[in-house]
């Protein structure tokens, strides 16, 4: 099962989306492709950033949202990720608090984090990482 990040989701609606991702997606079954509603504050930040912003975040919504299930960001991943923060603070890896958010909702539902930022997410221990761009 898997929690797909912003960047893969933001692939799929390219002009040329990666045929690698969509052949790995096309091989998943619909119940096990999730996202976070982090995800979806950054998906909408960016359609909202675009001249045809109500235009792309229809599409973003017909052919995206409707076919993966959105988590909510709730108390026991808040405390996750404030864990995770001040350690990272700590240790001076500090990678942004919505890759924490994703992150600590992967973890709290026992799902692995697809994203083609691999570099920040692999810094959190016990969070299982995959790259389906470069497969």
């Amino acid at each position: 099962m898997y929690l797909l990040d912003t960047n893969i989701l933001s692939e799929l609606v390219r002009k040329s989306p990666s045929s690698r991702l969509l052949t790995t997606l096309s091989e998943q079954p619909a119940a096990s492709l999730w996202t976070s509603v982090v995800c979806v504050v950054e998906l909408r930040r960016g359609a909202a950033l675009r001249s045809d912003r109500e235009l792309f975040w229809k599409r973003i919504e017909r052919e995206i949202l409707s076919r993966v299930t959105v988590l909510a960001f709730d108390v026991s991943d808040a405390i996750l990720t404030g864990d995770l923060y001040a350690s990272q603070e700590r240790a001076g890896t500090l990678i942004g608090l919505p890759d924490l958010m994703i992150a600590s909702t992967a973890m709290e539902n026992g799902l692995a984090v697809v994203t083609a930022n691999t570099r920040h997410f692999r810094r959190i221990p016990g969070l299982r990482v995959e790259n389906w761009l470069e497969r």
